[in-house]
């Protein structure tokens, strides 16, 4: 079905439902799955296991130079790095204090990239992040912005803790995704902004099922007109 479009680039701001799109998109494709922030996830748990400064910048960027984060199975639930396969691991709580500190290192993010651009060199795969479209994959057959309002994106979130039981006030979910948005359209590398190119898909209103819908349709749209 997806023989004309081998690499699908997938963008947008925490909890626009970009993740689940792309999962839900590989697996109806048949295409590998990647999302990017599980390799941050994975340096920061390796920095954390080898007792590395989060203040170490340089130290930092070796360590994710010197061990490339690989795909351990056909989607990132799991992955390789420093020799051991890790899942659960990156979701912990000590991963997720972290982890931003480490995607801000220039050095950590030259070497994902050049990883993630290894991995897309094998085609048929979906890769979803915050600059793939426009740092990542420029040259991705596809490229797709998902989006929501602020308002949406934080009752999702809030949601989303209350269905993991962890307490949790709207408004300080509300000021915590606006604050996120901040930092990730303002950093001065790989800001959030879509790509020139790019299709901006907004979620307001729409089921995750009829996202996925949608980006099939469009898949279908560019395999019969040539590349999106």
């Amino acid at each position: 079905m997806a023989r004309n479009v081998g690499v699908i680039a997938i963008d947008g701001p925490v909890a626009a439902g970009k993740t689940m799109a792309g999962r839900q998109l590989a697996k109806q494709l048949n295409f590998r799955y990647l999302d990017t922030g599980v390799m941050y996830r994975a340096i920061t748990w390796l920095a954390l296991k080898n007792a590395t400064s989060m203040d170490d910048e340089t130290a930092l960027g070796a360590l994710a130079g010197e061990n490339p984060v690989r795909l351990d199975g056909w989607n990132s639930d799991q992955v390789l790095v420093g020799g051991v396969s890790v899942g659960p691991e990156l979701r912990e709580a000590e991963v997720d204090h972290h982890v931003s500190l480490v995607s801000r290192v220039s050095a950590v993010r030259r070497a994902l990239v050049q990883q993630q651009r290894d991995i897309a060199a094998q085609n048929n795969i979906v890769m979803v992040g915050r600059d793939i479209g426009t740092v990542v994959l420029p040259d991705a057959d596809l490229k797709i912005f998902i989006t929501a309002s602020l308002e949406e994106r934080s009752r999702r979130r809030w949601r989303e803790f209350l269905a993991q039981g962890r307490e949790a006030d709207f408004q300080q979910v509300l000021d915590e995704t606006k604050t996120r948005d901040e930092v990730d359209s303002k950093r001065a590398d790989s800001p959030l902004i879509p790509a020139e190119d790019a299709w901006v898909l907004d979620t307001d209103c729409l089921t995750g099922e009829q996202v996925v819908d949608l980006i099939v349709q469009r898949v279908n749209e560019s395999c019969r007109g040539g590349k999106a």
